[in-house]
């Protein structure tokens, strides 16, 4: 039996509406589910200007402005023949199928609604940041279809900037791409082709890349890299790379997890320089590498493990100074974290209280700096930083340190040492309040253990007694202003002050530090002397609302120390009483879009200031912004900067930086030390910045670089250097 719907002819009502009261009275007299599959599942929900149901089949066949809506898909055609039970589907004419994974439109579908699977003729897709075609597209589940003969891009237009042609492609939503028989095209010219290339869509780096340019030292280059994946858990990559003033390069890095034991990577680069730019009957063939292993292992929550090593063969160093340095030369930003990265072990557990940590640090490259590599074999230290002594009002403070320190230099040298030093902290506190002011009172004794003093001896045990105290309050005031004087929006203005005192005293130690090895430039330990002396400070703010929050309009915070008894720590004379310089740092802020900032050091000996670094910022809003600089040293620099950031229109923005040298210092002349401009236009799918820089000394860089705008951080760059880039530019990377 087949009942046709008519009564849009005489009911002005909706549709579905009516169709679904008609499919309810059917129930009743002849004990069918309308519209609803055996499990109840849900209704599919079918719109259009005719639908005809079908008892024997259990089909629903609808024309017209059709709109199927289930379990949040949404499907419109012209044409439609649904069966309610098995939930297959046929459409026709305009088809579009939507749900939260994207959408595809095509001239023809078979869909199953249950299993969320089918295939479209001559469809469109788009699986956000996706656009494609296909002659074909086989929807295998809720989230993966193969696209079949078609391209895919992420430029919306119809006929879009850059595309990736394909024979098949493997989609799945937010995880991978796979593509088979890929072509890349800029427009209809094809690039470069692929037998076969996946890209995981979670990764932020592509597969395959390419980085031609050329460098004053290096030549024209190109620098190519593979990412591969050996599992879920070993992933890395490979490097060939050619330099033709140098020759080529290869090595690898792998990045892996052991589930159980930590996580690490490990890289090695390799490089037989043959220097074309040698003078003829120098060394001009070097071999430079670098092997480099760091690991860290979460053993508990409380308890962790962190090594790294490395190790560096530089021939070229050797043979022509330390002007030439693979890390240097070849991995610059590697190079601007630590010049001579240290190989080193440690272990760290925490307790309840306190924290143990276990350090072992060996000078692999005994080429490294002796005096500023100290070999520590090993470190122990135990710290508790504050505990109440039981319900006392006292705190109690303790580090415990011990330490094998060796410095050993490549040649045999005076200042050669291997030293054992044990190290005893402990600091007894009394925080306390009285009326308004807040005080902390302490009491402290170091003991301090060495197996020789310098000239190799035995030395007695070294006690230090300290003693001294904290205070500190705030006053504050608030003044009923609500005002928009000169627009600067001020509700409410709350002034702040906190003064603040700490005074430390020390008695002279029992071993003086001129006996004693200075093991480490960074650590204070063994040059202690008597001390007697106040730190001062003194902040003030100036606080008001805007937009419902707290914004300072004015911070100013100046400190300083005076010194009761003061000795020369070289010539131990006594130098007398006095204040040391002041620090101060301000910051203004009278409108949301003008920020001002000045620090300065005012040297009391020399009556003047030493250093004075004032700043200022515009913000116009979104990249729209100037910056003013003036760095001034007393015996030093004295120089401007400026940068801008201004989107132009919404196609165009300029950027552009300048440092003006007003001192001549060292081997730099006064003038413009620096001036760089760039150009961004966005090129719909893609972005575009075309900078040219200018250094003293360093001559001219040029540099292209091309983002997709949906993946900003993957680029193809092309860049000339008519002299080495600056360091952390484009082309260093």
């Amino acid at each position: 039996m087949m009942v046709k719907s008519q009564f849009t002819r005489i009911f002005p009502c909706r549709l579905d509406i009516v169709v679904y009261i008609f499919f309810i009275i059917c129930n009743l007299y002849i004990g069918i589910s309308p519209l609803y599959c055996q499990e109840s599942r849900g209704p599919i929900v079918v719109n259009g200007d005719s639908v005809e149901y079908g008892t024997n089949n259990k089909e629903v066949t609808a024309t017209g402005n059709v709109l199927v809506i289930y379990k949040g898909a949404r499907l419109t055609c012209r044409k439609l023949t649904v069966n309610t039970e098995t939930k297959d589907a046929q459409a026709e004419g305009d088809v579009r199928l939507e749900d939260e994974k994207g959408i595809i439109e095509g001239e023809k579908l078979t869909y199953n609604f249950q299993t969320k699977t089918g295939n479209v003729i001559n469809a469109d897709f788009k699986s956000n940041p996706y656009f494609g075609k296909a002659a074909s597209i086989e929807k295998v589940s809720e989230s993966e279809f193969i696209a079949h003969d078609g391209y895919a891009t992420t430029c919306s237009f119809d006929h879009p900037h850059y595309r990736m042609k394909t024979k098949t492609m493997d989609f799945v939503q937010g995880e991978k791409m796979q593509v088979k028989g890929a072509g890349f095209y800029l427009k209809d010219t094809p690039i470069f082709r692929l037998p076969e290339y996946t890209h995981r869509l979670k990764d932020s780096t592509m597969r395959l890349t390419f980085l031609p340019g050329s460098r004053k030292a290096w030549g024209p280059f190109v620098l190519t890299s593979y990412r591969y994946d050996l599992s879920d858990n070993v992933k890395g990559k490979l490097y060939m790379d050619y330099r033709s003033n140098l020759g080529p390069a290869e090595g690898f890095s792998t990045n892996y997890n052991t589930l159980h034991f930590g996580s690490g990577d490990f890289k090695y680069y390799y490089a037989h320089e043959h220097d074309r730019k040698q003078p003829e009957g120098e060394p001009s063939q070097f071999q430079r590498y670098l092997v480099r292993l760091r690991h860290k292992w979460d053993i508990d929550s409380r308890t962790n493990f962190t090594s790294e090593y490395y190790k560096i063969v530089d021939s070229k160093r050797i043979l022509l100074g330390p002007d030439h340095y693979i890390l240097k030369d070849y991995f610059p930003r590697e190079f601007e974290r630590d010049t001579q990265p240290p190989t080193y072990a440690l272990f760290h557990h925490s307790f309840a209280y306190s924290t143990f940590d276990a350090l072992v640090q060996k000078r692999i490259n005994r080429w490294y700096d002796a005096d500023k590599q100290l070999e520590k074999l090993p470190q122990v230290t135990y710290s508790l930083p504050s505990l109440q002594l039981w319900s006392t009002p006292f705190y109690l403070e303790h580090h415990t340190a011990f330490a094998n320190f060796a410095q050993q230099h490549q040649a045999p040298s005076s200042g050669d040492f291997d030293v054992a030093r044990f190290d005893a902290y402990n600091k007894l506190l009394l925080p306390a309040k009285i009326a308004f002011v807040e005080l902390s009172p302490f009491v402290a004794s170091r003991q301090t253990y060495y197996n020789q003093d310098v000239d190799g001896s035995t030395v007695v045990p070294r006690t230090v007694f300290y003693t001294g105290a904290g205070a500190s309050t705030k006053f504050y005031r608030i003044y009923n202003v609500n005002t928009g004087f000169l627009g600067m929006a001020i509700d409410g203005l709350r002034h702040i002050i906190t003064p603040s005192v700490a005074y430390t005293y020390n008695h002279e130690p029992t071993v003086s530090s001129s006996r004693l090895l200075q093991l480490n430039p960074i650590d204070p330990i063994d040059s202690i002397d008597v001390n007697n002396s106040v730190a001062l400070g003194l902040s003030n703010k100036l606080q008001t609302k805007r937009n419902g929050q707290t914004v300072n309009l004015l911070d100013w915070r100046v400190t300083t120390n005076y010194s009761f008894y003061a000795r020369d720590p070289q010539t131990h004379d006594k130098s007398g009483a006095g204040l040391s310089d002041f620090l101060t740092r301000l910051t203004l802020i009278p409108y949301a879009w003008i920020r001002l900032d000045v620090d300065a050091t005012y040297a009391t000996k020399q009556d003047c200031f030493t250093q004075v670094n004032p700043g200022i910022t515009f913000d116009f809003g979104k990249e729209r912004s100037l910056s003013f600089a003036h760095r001034y040293e007393r015996k030093g620099g004295k120089e401007m900067t400026f940068y801008g950031n201004w989107r132009v229109s919404p196609k165009w923005k300029f950027g552009i930086y300048e440092r003006y040298q007003f001192a001549h210092i060292a081997n730099t002349r006064t003038g413009l030390a620096e001036q760089q401009y760039t150009f961004s236009r966005d090129l719909h799918c893609w972005e575009m910045d075309f900078t040219y820089n200018i250094e003293k000394n360093h001559g001219h860089t040029i540099l292209f670089v091309f983002r997709v705008k949906s993946f900003p951080e993957l680029g193809f760059n092309f860049n000339q250097s008519y002299s080495p880039p600056r360091s952390g530019s484009q082309a260093n990377q």
